[in-house]
């Protein structure tokens, strides 16, 4: 990796055919403090949405955060859990859906409420939208576990960095609709943190279900996906539509494709996963913490967002156009 250049903002990527017919922007020594589109905020605030409770504890053990007990952050009645605390003077926020209580479990002991994980699209989109209003990230991490697909070379216990995420359960054939329904979206760009973890990388596709129905399996095909996942497009949407930077850590528990029950070797295999993930995102964080390089360029449906960091200021500058 190249070492910073001191007084300098450079380009994360050379532009693509895309944009490069559009006139080069440049901000070298921009205001301080200056507002609009170039405004300049540091890298303060991260936000992590995760779905379930033992992909969530690791990381809030290792990030020695506390829970919210107060439960003012988010409206009365919803389970959405939020811990908190500071870590290499990073504001470390980790969202987690929360138990649903509406499952009632039958046992010796009569008619009991058990609390199960709030996994699926719909709690993700809630949960991303109200955290992000209510603690104005810098920068979103939707980590979890995944299934993978053993045909474009998944294992369980890899870790992957994504790429693209689309929608494989909302079939709508209707003209452009059907674009709708897939939700195609490139993931926020970080090709020096790829380089310096050496994370593999590949596309997510996201459904409410744990199975895989044919109809299904045409789509995710479709969608060239690695791994498949409950919520990762759903955050996608989110974020996008509120213009936060996302990044998203998917770490294999089951083979999709494989011969095991899917179900089976999710339960098999997501403690051991959920530690491996932990020390993924652990190393993430810890780049995002010391970085002084450019994470990337993101391009949004009206706007290309270029990222950059200044070398001795630790900051975000955000540059925007319009492009045809």
């Amino acid at each position: 990796m190249a070492p910073p250049v001191k007084n300098a903002v450079r380009a994360a990527a050379a532009p693509t055919e895309e944009w490069s017919s559009q006139p080069e922007v440049t901000a070298a020594h921009p205001p301080k403090n200056a507002a609009g589109d170039g405004d300049r905020r540091p890298i303060s605030t991260v936000l992590i949405i995760i779905a379930m409770q033992t992909e969530a504890l690791p990381l809030v053990n290792k990030f020695h955060l506390s829970e919210d007990i107060d439960g003012s952050l988010f409206p009365k009645g919803v389970p959405w859990v939020r811990y908190h605390g500071i870590y290499k003077e990073l504001h470390i926020n980790l969202v987690w859906t929360g138990k649903d209580s509406i499952l009632v479990e039958f046992s010796k002991f009569g008619c009991v409420l058990a609390g199960v994980d709030s996994i699926g699209t719909i709690s993700a989109s809630l949960v991303s939208y109200a955290s992000i209003q209510a603690l104005k990230p810098d920068l979103i991490i939707n980590a979890g576990t995944a299934g993978g697909f053993k045909a474009k070379g998944a294992c369980v216990a890899d870790v992957y960095l994504v790429s693209n995420v689309a929608f494989h359960d909302r079939r709508i054939p209707i003209h452009v609709n059907y674009l709708y329904g897939i939700g195609a979206r490139q993931t926020f760009s970080t090709p020096n943190l790829i380089d310096e973890l050496n994370l593999k990388v590949g596309k997510l596709s996201t459904g409410d279900s744990l199975d895989m129905s044919p109809q299904d399996e045409v789509l995710i095909l479709a969608n060239d996906a690695v791994v498949k996942d409950m919520e990762g497009a759903a955050v996608a949407y989110v974020a996008d539509l509120l213009s936060v930077p996302a990044i998203f850590i998917k770490a294999v528990t089951n083979t999709v494709d494989g011969q095991k029950s899917i179900a089976e070797e999710f339960l098999q295999n997501l403690i051991a996963v959920c530690t491996t993930l932990a020390q993924t995102v652990s190393q993430v964080v810890d780049f995002i913490s010391g970085v002084y390089q450019i994470i990337g360029i993101r391009k949004s449906t009206s706007v290309y967002r270029k990222l950059y960091i200044n070398t001795d200021e630790y900051y975000i500058l955000k540059i925007m156009y319009q492009f045809a």
